[in-house]
């Protein structure tokens, strides 16, 4: 690939994104991954076949939701997003579970809820259970898992434990984010501006002071084509037109790259072949399909794009448990 040209940087942020600072934990330094994957092309990576879907988010027996309701808290659920929801009060006693087929305010409760936290959700807080659903909740149950509610499995299902975790960690109605469970904005003892999550697809954007200014769904590499974690940092910022210039160039695609690029290297210097950038196809956000690069929604590339500046800091991880991150932190 052909080196990318600099673009300006842009300093401004938008108003809206602002969130609850925090208090920035710092860790020992270790040593980074080193590897590099050829740059994204155009979204022909499948999405999920019917097959695949229903294999994926087959609905837990009932009779093993009684079983395991004997270790589900029966407490009322807490959080007023989701309470007031018969729909919900019977997942949260252990009596019964959404998958599909389910429908229900309840379940567009539990929607609007990932959709703030930043994970993908196509289609919206529609209230029908389908496969963006289904794909929304594991990437939940991947970072519930790593934080702190240990019997979260990543079934796709909403269940007892994972009404649980979601009514701990959604924000306040109206919010967006997280004031739970958060990365710490340091990496190796390096401050950082952005963390990608690979397992839970999500990028957690911070201003140069680490406090959290918004989370976006992302998309990233195959297991065949990989994004490898580690510490890397902006070499390059494309704006619209260097963007559809260089996605006819290696692509023969204007599109393929969305609205803004964002090319990476490693910390050391050394290309990574990767890059933030938009996407022609938002419906595969929230999965595993590119080349290596990180995909966003145009609207978030846009936020990305004019936060960051050539040099900042991006930490790349499986998931928020990476020892080079530390302590997760909560808000104050």
């Amino acid at each position: 690939m052909s080196p990318l040209a600099h673009a300006p940087a842009f300093a401004s942020l938008t108003a809206h994104n602002t969130l609850t600072p925090f208090d920035a934990r710092v860790v020992s330094p270790r040593t980074s991954a080193v590897g590099g994957t050829p740059i994204s092309t155009a979204d022909t990576a499948r999405s999920a076949t019917a097959d695949e879907f229903r294999s994926a988010t087959t609905v837990v027996p009932l009779e093993h939701a009684r079983t395991a309701a004997a270790t589900v808290p029966t407490a009322p659920l807490e959080h007023a997003r989701l309470t007031g929801s018969p729909q919900l009060a019977d997942v949260a006693t252990g009596t019964a579970v959404l998958g599909t087929g389910s429908r229900g305010d309840g379940l567009r409760a539990v929607q609007g809820a990932l959709m703030d936290m930043g994970f993908a959700l196509y289609g919206g807080a529609d209230g029908r259970y389908g496969p963006d659903t289904a794909r929304a909740l594991r990437n939940f149950q991947v970072h519930a898992a790593s934080a702190g509610f240990p019997g979260v499995r990543t079934s796709g299902v909403l269940d007892a434990v994972t009404l649980r975790a979601l009514d701990a960690l959604a924000p306040a109605t109206g919010s967006r984010g997280q004031t739970r469970a958060l990365p710490s904005p340091f990496y190796a003892g390096q401050p950082v501006r952005v963390v990608i999550a690979l397992r839970e697809h999500r990028t957690f954007l911070f201003d140069p002071e680490g406090r959290l200014l918004d989370i976006f769904p992302n998309a990233v590499g195959t297991a065949a084509t990989p994004t490898h974690p580690g510490l890397k940092v902006v070499r390059a910022k494309l704006d619209q037109v260097a963007t559809e210039n260089a996605g006819a160039r290696l692509w023969n695609d204007r599109h393929v790259f969305g609205a803004r690029l964002l090319d990476l290297s490693w910390v050391d210097g050394h290309r990574s072949g990767e890059e933030l950038h938009g996407t022609s196809a938002p419906a595969l956000l929230g999965g595993d399909v590119s080349h290596g690069c990180i995909r966003h929604a145009n609207e978030d590339i846009l936020v990305l794009h004019d936060a960051l500046a050539v040099g900042d800091r991006i930490a790349v991880v499986e998931t928020l448990q990476d020892a080079n991150l530390g302590v997760p932190v909560t808000v104050g």
